[in-house]
């Protein structure tokens, strides 16, 4: 879920190096001269059609508040530590179906430990009730809502001439299914009185699951396909026409669907820059990473469905006929599976931005991206960004982006896999599309710090709308808040 996010922060983020030289001082200047404070905070709101969790159909929409501070203090006149922590919380309709019979909020979210004994649903529901779900509205299970935390620190280390940097970091992340551990470090060298960069930075992230499978597929584990205890002892399951089955002869048997054995994912990533001030008005730089997957890279939460299998449901049998329209409000599909892809992954993004001083009212700032990896996917991003200065402190930015890439070779739309294959997904991320992203922002800079807050000065505050837009029908909006504090 938070691939998108990940998309549009990435999209809006601009750089602008300065070269400065200090060749000259008879002191030598501090890196870091105070303690500064950034505070942000963003809200992304999203709506689809195509919710991965429930096959590549049904509701998507999802919301995001994610406030985030960042400190950096001087050491001493060499070296600066980062602490960076901040949390996101969001609701998602598409997660909360990861049980979609659960209207109450009883669904734990949580997934013991596959030799654990498996304690049967005590439901008290009346028999005569019928049980529905739809992958059009979400429903109240816990994962319907959580809350991912961050931490990460950074130490900086200039060398006497500030001409060579080198740094580290550690970071913790969590989240209700995963847990992530992260190392790094960096070296910076400049050079040409500062005009040139050449920079190098690695990391290391170790992630684990804490699997969260669909709730009919986890439930058929547990009563061993026995349909007539558990939760399916209360629940009629219905063939393609509406008819009840007979639940110990010819009905719904997710044969494929097997426990997650290994649920690590470890991530490795070697990062490549080079930065040049090609004149008084122009500034070029070039990136190339090189990231390496290796583990559980599927997530076990995204159902897949087979067209070589008979389709069964539980809800309503009138709506079936209509089940991937949003008419669709009590009968949900059961799955023949969840996605699975392949355990390893190579990406490959090579970029580069210039950005042209046109004046001192207006900079011209250009991105672009190509990427590629070994699941089939190659796509580019195109980027152009216009700061415009006006009443000396404020400046106004305007952006536009541009997205397109290739399916993964193990895509397909719902309902369009084969048991057969050993990879498949209907996650429309992995998708062929193209999006559109316009932005417009607003900020102000006062350099002297005019503006007290306690013992902190107001250096800079930022105003930023994103609206982005799949041409898969994918709709999301992007509002961001910034300030930064000089500590006097």
């Amino acid at each position: 879920m938070k691939t998108l996010q990940f998309i549009l922060l990435f999209g809006i983020i601009s750089t602008n190096i300065v070269a400065q030289s200090d060749s000259t001082a008879m002191y030598k200047k501090r890196v870091l001269e105070s303690t500064e404070v950034d505070i942000l905070s963003s809200y992304f709101k999203q709506e689809g059609d195509n919710a991965s969790v429930t096959g590549g159909i049904g509701n998507e929409d999802l919301t995001d508040f994610t406030p985030n501070i960042i400190i950096s203090m001087p050491l001493n006149d060499d070296a600066i530590l980062t602490v960076d922590f901040g949390f996101s919380t969001y609701t998602s309709a598409s997660s909360s179906n990861a049980d979609p019979f659960d209207s109450s909020g009883a669904s734990s979210g949580e997934e013991e430990d596959d030799d654990d004994e498996h304690e049967e649903d005590d439901d008290d529901d009346d028999p005569n009730t019928m049980i529905t779900g739809s992958p059009w509205l979400a429903s109240s299970g816990a994962s319907e809502k959580d809350t991912w935390v961050n931490l990460t620190v950074a130490y900086s280390h200039y060398s006497d001439d500030r001409n060579k940097i080198w740094s580290a970091n550690s970071s913790y992340a969590k989240e209700y299914d995963y847990t992530s551990f992260g190392l790094g470090g960096g070296y910076s060298r400049l050079f040409n009185e500062k005009n040139t960069e050449i920079g190098i930075n690695a990391n290391l992230y170790l992630d684990t699951w804490k699997p969260v499978y669909p709730t009919e597929l986890d439930t058929y584990l547990e009563v061993n396909g026995d349909l007539t205890t558990g939760f399916f002892s209360t629940a009629d399951i219905l063939d393609q026409n509406g008819s009840v089955t007979e639940k110990n002869g010819n009905t719904w048997n997710p044969e494929n669907f097997k426990l997650i054995n290994d649920k690590g994912r470890n991530t490795y990533s070697l990062s490549l820059a080079f930065s040049q001030i090609l004149s008084r008005n122009a500034q070029i730089s070039i990136f190339a990473d090189l990231v390496q997957q290796n583990g559980w890279l599927s997530n076990p939460m995204q159902r897949v469905y087979f067209a070589d299998k008979s389709n069964y449901f539980i809800g309503n049998s009138e709506s079936i006929s209509y089940y991937t329209s949003k008419q669709n409000t009590d009968v949900f599909m059961l799955a023949d599976d969840i996605e699975q892809l392949p355990d390893t992954r190579l990406k490959i993004p090579i970029g580069m931005r210039l950005n042209y001083f046109i004046n001192e009212f207006i900079t011209l700032r250009t991105y672009y991206r190509y990427y590629t990896d070994d699941w089939g996917i190659h796509s580019n991003t195109y980027q152009i960004e216009l700061p415009i200065k006006f009443l000396r402190n404020f400046t106004l930015y305007p952006s536009f982006r541009y997205y397109d890439q290739t399916a993964a070779d193990y895509f397909a739309p719902f309902d369009s896999h084969l048991s057969t294959s050993t990879y498949y997904t209907s996650d429309y991320d992995l998708s062929k599309f193209n999006a559109t992203q316009y932005g417009i922002g607003l900020s102000y800079t006062d350099i002297f710090t005019h503006l007290k807050i306690g013992k902190f000065g107001l250096k800079s505050v930022d105003l930023k709308y994103n609206n982005y837009e799949r041409n898969t029908g994918l709709k999301a909006n992007y509002f961001a808040f910034s300030i930064k504090l000089i500590k006097d």
